[in-house]
């Protein structure tokens, strides 16, 4: 098989749950170029900042491994920019919903 060279594409966030059990504060769910969702990603606050946590099962030893993740550490990081800087967003925007009430 040969290596892609093309970026990734992400083209929908969905913010599907706030939170505020310990530290997750979301459910997300991504699409990628149109053609592809992953979905039950987790937004959880960390001792410093926001991070993203992909979809995960449990292993019959108890230990967790992810279904889908990035495998480089620049698609980490754009996943985890764009899905914290969508969360933000939409925090900030039913925020200001709910005090106009």
């Amino acid at each position: 098989m040969t290596e892609r060279g093309s970026a990734m594409n992400i083209t929908d966030i969905k913010i599907r749950r706030l939170l505020n059990e310990n530290r997750l504060r979301a459910v997300v769910s991504i699409t990628l170029d149109n053609d592809f969702a992953i979905h039950d990603i987790k937004v959880i606050e960390g001792s410093d900042r926001l991070f993203v946590a992909m979809p995960s099962r449990r292993e019959t030893s108890g230990e967790f491994r992810d279904i889908a993740h990035p495998i480089t550490a620049k698609a980490r990081k754009e996943l985890e920019d764009a899905i914290v800087e969508e969360y933000l967003r939409y925090v900030n925007e039913h925020k200001e919903e709910t005090q106009g009430d």
